[in-house]
């Protein structure tokens, strides 16, 4: 059975190491493991991508025809957020005031909304699928491997949904290594499965989504495998398995800012590609699914870093240590902007070493070298919005965490992209967008945190 003694605070006086071990000490015990399953679970789509894009003859096209349908990936896992960062830091602040029954029903409660969101999401499309394609970009030579990809893809919506969205409820009761091992078992499989589908049993594209669905599932079993198991705090278990209405709402507010902003990389990427089919072609479509796949790269660990905080803030917040909420925020705040500077100053300086990762074909391997210059500028400072949007999120505020989620994307990012190309930019407009976005909200975020920061603490004490 998964878990083990030590690997987290589930057992007698250990329930509240969150709130007095020493946070260096607790933060890399937390956030290494967290860190490492987000790189993990971006080789998910990665290694596709990699493979896909070396297949002879057709790897181009097939490699953008990925891109196309990433959005719809994208959109399908941002749905596990609403119950999983949503519910998550909400089970962490009632475990703080010690009111284990309320984060057991919080978790009851959001596993069977995740089964329903599965089931519509599925359907809807699985029947709707070519259309929305050519709606995100496909074009006649891409559209073929799009759909082949997504339609094996979202037989697996169900485990998708189930290894994202309750692995947030592993990672609240602090351990780490036990929901890093949810993401490696899955990644490690897809890694074996890509080449040996792909190319052994020359399935293609299909293939890259049966591997992908095969470890997904596995990563579902093992979720629900510890999460019924003594090992768990928080125990998945049947008088819970409803919806309760008071138990559910507060999560779903939460958690309508990690759906806005994970769901609106579906919409971001859906403006990118149609504008780089218009003002470029199925080259710059490839370009940009390279781009997408750096800028994971840099993003995915950051997320590992929040969720080794998060834990402790919510956890901290609901207990009323207000002191080491802040401390803990301040190293969060250190860490990850550390990170950012250097990932993106490597992108800056060296681009084609990381896009030449991706593809062999030097059209993709040019456009996208100059491109990821432009576009990896506001990561400089991109660890400013994260550390400050995390906390706001790890504290409950749900309006904060909202506005900040649409702020970057839908306010700023999507419209920059939308009319930058029109006043003559052409595809260097879209390259803008992102930096110019990543740059605002940051100074934003950062304002509104200084600013309400000690209103939200005085509150608790």
């Amino acid at each position: 059975m998964p878990g083990k003694e030590g690997d987290g605070y589930g057992m007698n006086d250990d329930r509240e190491r969150l709130g007095k071990e020493p946070l260096g000490k607790l933060m890399v015990q937390l956030a290494l493991p967290a860190v490492f399953a987000q790189i993990i679970n971006m080789l998910y789509n990665m290694v596709d991508r990699v493979y896909v894009g070396r297949i002879p003859e057709v790897g181009s096209l097939a490699l953008a025809g990925l891109g196309v349908s990433f959005p719809i990936i994208m959109l399908v896992s941002a749905f596990s957020a609403l119950v999983g960062m949503g519910g998550a830091p909400q089970a962490a602040i009632r475990m703080g005031q010690k009111d284990y029954d309320g984060a057991e029903r919080i978790l009851g409660s959001g596993t069977v909304f995740l089964v329903i969101l599965a089931l519509i999401l599925s359907a809807v499309f699985q029947v709707g699928k070519e259309p929305i394609l050519l709606l995100f970009g496909a074009s006649g030579e891409t559209v073929g491997y799009a759909e082949q990809y997504l339609g094996i893809y979202l037989y697996g919506t169900l485990s998708v949904q189930i290894a994202l969205g309750l692995n947030q409820f592993i990672s609240c009761q602090g351990y780490a290594k036990t929901s890093m091992m949810t993401v490696l078992i899955g990644a490690v499989l897809n890694i074996i499965l890509d080449p040996i589908l792909i190319y052994g049993l020359n399935m293609g594209v299909a293939g890259a989504a049966a591997a992908t669905v095969i470890s997904q599932t596995v990563s579902a079993v093992w979720v629900i495998c510890f999460l019924v198991s003594k090992r768990s705090t928080l125990r998945l278990r049947a008088r819970y398995l409803r919806l309760d209405r008071s138990a559910l709402t507060p999560v779903l507010l939460l958690g309508l800012s990690p759906l806005i902003m994970q769901s609106t990389e579906c919409l971001v990427q859906l403006t990118f590609n149609n504008g780089m089919q218009t003002y470029g072609n199925d080259y710059y479509v490839g370009a940009m699914t390279v781009i997408f796949s750096l800028s994971q790269l840099l993003y995915m660990p950051v997320q590992g870093i929040a969720q080794g905080a998060t834990p402790i803030i919510s956890y901290c917040f609901g207990a009323g240590k207000t002191d080491r909420v802040m401390k803990a925020f301040r190293l969060m705040l250190a860490v990850i902007c550390l990170y950012t500077g250097i990932v993106a100053g490597a992108y800056i300086l060296f681009p084609r070493v990381f896009v030449s990762l991706f593809s062999p074909d030097s059209r993709i391997v040019d456009i996208a070298s100059y491109g990821l210059r432009i576009y990896s500028f506001g990561y400089l400072i991109f660890g400013v919005q994260m550390a400050c949007q995390q906390t706001f999120l790890a504290l409950g505020e749900a309006k904060i965490s909202m506005f900040l989620a649409l702020l970057r994307k839908v306010i700023l990012l999507i419209p920059l992209a939308l009319i930058l190309p029109k006043l003559g930019l052409g595809t260097d407009g879209l390259f803008l967008a992102e930096p110019i976005s990543d740059i605002t909200a940051a100074c934003t975020t950062g304002l509104l945190f200084v600013f309400n920061i000690r209103r939200i603490l005085g509150e608790k004490k």
